[in-house]
């Protein structure tokens, strides 16, 4: 098991190979990040999983433990995010972290950059994996999830790197050397993402 300092220190454990077996992560009360080879009551989400698993890994919050408009809306979508993540092969609790920060699970959003619908897709994105209406829930998160495995293997398993590439596009990431690009808004959506992809299901 190990334990990383909370903050933009938590960005370190992505680092680790996602082929090498199941990863589960979760939080200390002081705050740390705490990485172990098996699931625990300080380490119930499944951080990385060998293709395949993650859909049945992850869960969504229990009905009884579901009380703010977020996490109602949560367990509604809950059926389309672990279908999708079964099709691509993503983690459910990756598509529920992006959603969640991105949206806030309203379908109909729209940003002020334009960006659209659960995963906040941009047109050109949208296009790129051959979302028609991005306002439909099932092809806006099959499409956020298709990016998300893209940038996963652009950038060999790095769970940083994609988010980030997510957030600001993967050719900010490559310019700013494989890095986190030095962009405020990304500075603080990587640790949000990862923040929220971190906390126990039933949060």
């Amino acid at each position: 098991m190990r334990t990383c300092s909370a903050g933009l220190a938590t960005l370190i454990v992505l680092l680790i190979d996602p082929a090498h077996g199941q990863v589960y992560g979760g939080r200390t009360p002081d705050g740390s990040v705490v990485l172990s080879n098996f699931r625990s009551s300080d380490t119930p989400v499944v951080v990385i999983a060998p293709p395949g698993l993650a859909a049945e890994e992850d869960a969504a919050p229990p009905a009884g433990l579901v009380t703010s408009p977020v996490q109602r809306r949560a367990r509604m979508y809950d059926p389309i995010v672990r279908g999708v993540a079964q099709d691509v092969d993503v983690s459910a609790q990756l598509l529920h972290a992006v959603i969640a920060i991105e949206s806030a699970y309203l379908p109909n959003a729209v940003s002020p950059k334009g960006a659209q619908g659960l995963m906040q897709l941009m047109p050109a994105t949208a296009q790129r994996f051959g979302v028609v209406n991005p306002f439909d829930p099932r092809q806006n998160v099959l499409g956020g999830a298709m990016y998300l495995k893209w940038l996963l293997q652009r950038f060999d398993g790095d769970l940083t790197l994609a988010i980030a590439g997510y957030n600001a596009g993967e050719d900010a990431v490559v310019r700013a050397g494989f890095r986190v690009p030095p962009f405020a808004e990304t500075q603080r959506y990587v640790p949000r993402v990862m923040e929220r992809f971190l906390r126990p299901p039933v949060s």
